[in-house]
């Protein structure tokens, strides 16, 4: 798989055939805990997807036009650089325009990339399916798949060609060493991370420099401190923006999100002179997303007045709402100022996402949370929450059992994962509530009858019949 992490699937067409519309149904198919806040949501080119019981990163990619013997601009050369990070492609054509020469030439040069094809007909519902295929058969792609994508229809299907043609995973997850923190430091070109990397190792291990870009592939190094062990990974700046050449930048972005799934705890690096853009609030919400625990490290706050301190401070909360559990450190990473907290903080969330949450105390936990506030709901609907036990870590994952947990709200939900956090200090980790119906183990029995009880019917049912008579 490309990278050693998540296996990667790239979107390809012409236009207007419906990638970003197929890209957001897959994509949905995982619990995205930020796509609906404004400001906050997936990257349009990348996304995570749980697709077949398998995770992967989605690249949705501009459309393919044919152009005399070449493929050609800055965006199609950005689409050739996302299939040669792909581990899987899928074709997509328009069942309702047919097969055009751009397909055509499309398919020859995706089929001399030597990449594993996937042929999906979008727009396919209410035409003759045999009709449909007889067209599509001219391009010579097995396997293919006739879907739907706006109406969720055959998604099933190509969820199964995709995980078929990809490599058999390493894992189920990702192996940690028991005995250090997987650490990743992500965020923009030229935040400071290889500066940070360098500063925590004490010597010039990442390339440094103020020119955007210049560390491409993720740098591994290891190192102790305090007689605790780190495994850090400094990833490749990411940057949302055009270009023909900074499209590598825009791809390196794979390699981020794959050092990102390989890590326990992430440092989120942002710069404090340029403020909180958009990308430092979608990079959040990738680490959130992910499940890993986050630390937010505003770099280059020396260079700031108190007035601006203040403003940015603010501004962090307000952008970065979703994500206020996560401690917030001040540092520069050229000067060294505010390392030893930055340590502190990962160290701290860590350990707190490493903590084992016994079935008593999440149980009492969930009590005093429900007694405080119970969930909303009529008398027939109301929730009955009864215990909740641990279910994993990287994500912290909380198992509550009880009756109608269908009906909990996500406004409740919220509510509970914030007094769980409080209750065991779950700082800078994120909080999946996982809920189960308990069955009733007598629904459906019936007690069996005492011999007593027998004599007692029998009598009864002879008094019933004289009574008639």
């Amino acid at each position: 798989m490309t990278g050693g992490g998540l296996p990667v699937v790239a979107i390809v067409g012409r236009p207007n055939v419906g990638k970003s519309t197929l890209f957001n149904a897959l994509t949905r198919t995982r619990d995205a805990l930020v796509a609906d806040m404004p400001g906050v949501t997936r990257d349009r080119i990348y996304g995570r997807a749980e697709l077949g019981g398998q995770r992967m990163i989605l690249i949705d990619t501009g459309g393919l036009e044919a152009a005399g013997d070449e493929i050609e601009s800055g965006r199609e050369r950005q689409t050739r650089m996302a299939i040669d990070e792909a581990d899987t492609v899928i074709f997509l054509t328009d069942a309702r325009s047919g097969i055009v020469p751009a397909d055509l030439e499309i398919t020859g040069w995706l089929r001399a990339l030597g990449k594993p094809l996937i042929h999906a007909i979008n727009k396919s519902d209410g035409l003759d399916p045999d009709a449909v295929l007889g067209e599509n058969l001219e391009l010579g792609i097995s396997p293919f798949c006739l879907i739907s994508s706006s109406h969720r229809r055959g998604l099933d299907q190509l969820a199964q060609a995709v995980v078929d043609s990809l490599p058999e995973p390493d894992d189920a997850g990702p192996r940690f060493v028991e005995d250090g923190i997987h650490l990743a430091l992500i965020g923009r070109p030229n935040a400071g991370k290889s500066t940070l990397l360098n500063r925590i190792l004490g010597y010039e291990r990442a390339l440094a420099t103020s020119v955007p870009g210049t560390t491409r592939d993720p740098v591994h190094a290891q190192v102790e401190r305090d007689g605790q062990v780190f495994h850090l990974v400094d990833t490749a700046g990411i940057r949302r923006r055009r270009g023909s050449h900074e499209g590598i930048e825009r791809f390196s972005t794979i390699k981020a999100l794959q050092a990102m799934e390989q890590a326990q705890v992430v440092v989120l690096m942002m710069d404090a002179v340029e403020g909180i853009t958009d990308q430092d609030a979608r990079l959040a919400g990738h680490v959130v997303e992910a499940g890993r625990g986050l630390v937010l490290a505003l770099n280059k706050w020396d260079g700031l007045s108190e007035k601006q301190r203040h403003s940015l401070l603010q501004s962090a909360s307000d952008r970065l709402y979703f994500a206020l559990f996560a401690p917030v450190v001040t540092i520069s990473a050229l000067h060294g100022s505010g390392l030893g907290e930055l340590i502190d903080a990962v160290t701290h969330v860590h350990r707190c996402a490493t903590t084992e949450l016994s079935t008593p105390k999440l149980t009492r936990a969930l009590r005093s949370a429900v007694e405080a506030h119970a969930p909303p709901g009529g008398k027939q609907a109301t929730p009955k929450l009864r215990y909740a036990h641990a279910g994993g870590v990287f994500p912290t994952r909380i198992v509550i059992h009880g009756s109608r947990t269908k009906q909990v709200s996500e406004q409740y939900q919220r509510y509970l994962v914030n007094s769980l956090r409080r209750a065991f200090d779950l700082t800078g980790v994120s909080v999946r509530l996982v809920f189960r119906e308990s069955d009733n183990p007598y629904a459906g029995r019936r007690n069996p009858l005492t011999p007593r009880q027998i004599q007692k019917r029998r009598r009864l049912k002879k008094f019933t019949q004289r009574g008639r008579s």
